[in-house]
């Protein structure tokens, strides 16, 4: 099944980069988004440790928008994560959108894919409670509504949308792509998962549910993956991705993979139950690393794969001769 283009057609003037620049650039794009979305904060930190050093002042103490960022900074950041792979995308490669699946039916695909996404996550989260993983810390949003509350729940849904693409673009569309125009599909969902898996690793310290979230992320990665391939499109799992991140910890004040938000919940702010194995509800890293995630991705899998995702239907061939290759 190799040499077959996942979205759009290639030309023989389109440039292919080498996978392992794929995976540096994203993280270089990844890391360069956040440094720029900062730069005020950043020199306003460097200005005042000047002013000091120049009176003989104490040192300032750390903004602490560097250390715990904005939530409209990190919109910026995800932003900027986008433009970086679509400028190198057009104007390295060549090649325009539709290459990475931004294609047709975009905002039908993302509804359904978002509409998909809270069911799975709903799903997730239902089932650990039923079987007493999680309980009631305390009423969500909906107890008292006001204005300033709805705020951050709002920007943290635009955000989830750009961060959830953002990360959709780099591995589904980018470097599954052309990993599956070289070496075919299976290799392209393989190594964008695994890849997908260990970027989260450090999210919190090793533990046994650091580890399962690894895993259960990179499983994600694979069903994911085939959710793509079924549509030959990236925007269902943009989507997809978006409402599982913006339910997971803002709907139910979950982590989403080891990482908490400081914001009230929009359903209902839930809990760890005291005794409950951490293989359930997922512990210190969240339900993405319960073994309920493990059972209903790796039955959504299986769906996927019966429905015939990895096969090389819609598919285009790659040019025999004449596409240039780029580092």
């Amino acid at each position: 099944m190799a040499g077959i283009e996942l979205y759009a057609p290639r030309t023989v003037r389109h440039r292919r980069t080498w996978t392992w620049a794929v995976i540096a650039l994203g993280l270089i794009f990844a890391i360069l988004g956040p440094i720029l979305a900062m730069f005020p904060y950043i020199v306003k930190m460097i200005m005042a440790g000047i002013a000091a050093g120049a009176s003989g002042g104490p040192a300032p103490a750390p903004d602490p928008a560097l250390l715990d960022p904005p939530v409209t900074v990190l919109i910026v950041s995800y932003i900027l994560n986008v433009a970086f792979i679509f400028v190198w995308v057009k104007w390295f490669e060549r090649r325009d959108l539709d290459a990475i699946g931004f294609n047709a039916r975009g905002l039908l695909r993302f509804g359904r894919g978002y509409l998909c996404g809270c069911a799975f996550l709903v799903a997730v989260v239902g089932g650990i409670w039923l079987c007493g993983g999680y309980q009631i810390q305390s009423a969500g949003f909906w107890s008292a509504p006001t204005l300033a509350a709805v705020l951050p729940i709002l920007l943290y849904m635009v955000m989830f949308i750009i961060q959830g693409a953002s990360e959709e673009i780099w591995m589904r569309g980018w470097l599954m792509g052309l990993v599956s125009s070289r070496h075919g599909i299976i290799w392209g969902v393989v190594i964008n998962s695994v890849v997908f898996g260990l970027l989260h690793a450090g999210n919190i310290k090793p533990s046994p549910e650091m580890f399962a979230g690894v895993v259960n992320v990179a499983l994600f990665g694979v069903f994911i993956s085939l959710y793509a391939l079924n549509e030959r499109s990236l925007w269902g799992v943009c989507g997809w991705h978006a409402a599982w991140n913006w339910l997971l910890g803002i709907g139910f004040g979950l982590e989403v993979s080891g990482m908490k938000l400081k914001v009230a919940p929009l359903v209902v702010d839930l809990m760890d139950k005291p005794g409950a194995p951490w293989w359930l509800s997922g512990g210190s890293w969240g339900p993405e690393a319960s073994i309920f995630t493990t059972v209903i991705l790796s039955g959504g899998i299986a769906w996927l794969v019966w429905k015939g995702a990895l096969k090389p239907v819609n598919g285009y061939p790659v040019p025999l001769k004449g596409a240039e290759e780029a580092f």
